[in-house]
């Protein structure tokens, strides 16, 4: 009887530590313009950040992660406002060090995790989270309305909110 109840709490216990059954991903919205420093979402990027919130009102998110950025937690704060959530925030560093911070924080998580992040790293972080071995897709700098869902190893893209104002370059989408 002792064995069954150890056995019992063990899975309980792992069941509490599960990673995410799914991780949506997105970059910021569109920020002021504001050449330096830490910019506000521009008034698009609020009506995307609205869009986001929409577009997640039947999903269970159950956590957030962002980063130490304004427009991070601004596109971020719709959503965690609707839910009672309080985002973590994963301080953005250069390279694989933030990948690697991002995906330790989001596989601490349980149920379906939202992460807010930059062009530079969602694609990245997406690929480390499903384990994909090709190239992450590159994001525009102009691009804003994409979505990335990571499921186990599965990585599927779609589009939310108000098409991007400006058609991507060559070589990024």
């Amino acid at each position: 009887m002792k064995a069954w109840f150890a056995l019992a709490l063990l899975l309980s216990a792992a069941a509490l530590h599960a990673e995410p059954a799914l991780v949506l991903l997105v970059r910021h919205a569109e920020r002021a313009a504001e050449p330096k420093g830490d910019p506000d979402l521009s008034g698009e990027g609020r009506q995307r950040a609205q869009a986001l919130a929409a577009a997640l009102a039947d999903v269970s998110v159950t956590g957030i992660v962002t980063t130490q950025f304004q427009r991070t937690r601004q596109t971020a704060a719709p959503l965690a406002a609707a839910r009672g959530l309080t985002p973590q925030v994963v301080e953005a560093k250069r390279g694989e060090d933030h990948i690697a911070a991002v995906t330790a924080a989001v596989r601490q998580m349980n149920g379906v995790v939202l992460v807010v992040g930059h062009s530079n790293t969602v694609p990245q972080v997406a690929a480390a989270l499903a384990g994909s071995a090709g190239k992450p897709i590159d994001f525009c700098e102009t691009s804003y309305s994409h979505l990335l869902a990571v499921q186990g190893t599965h990585l599927l893209r779609v589009r939310y909110g108000a098409a991007d104002a400006v058609a991507p370059q060559p070589g990024c989408q």
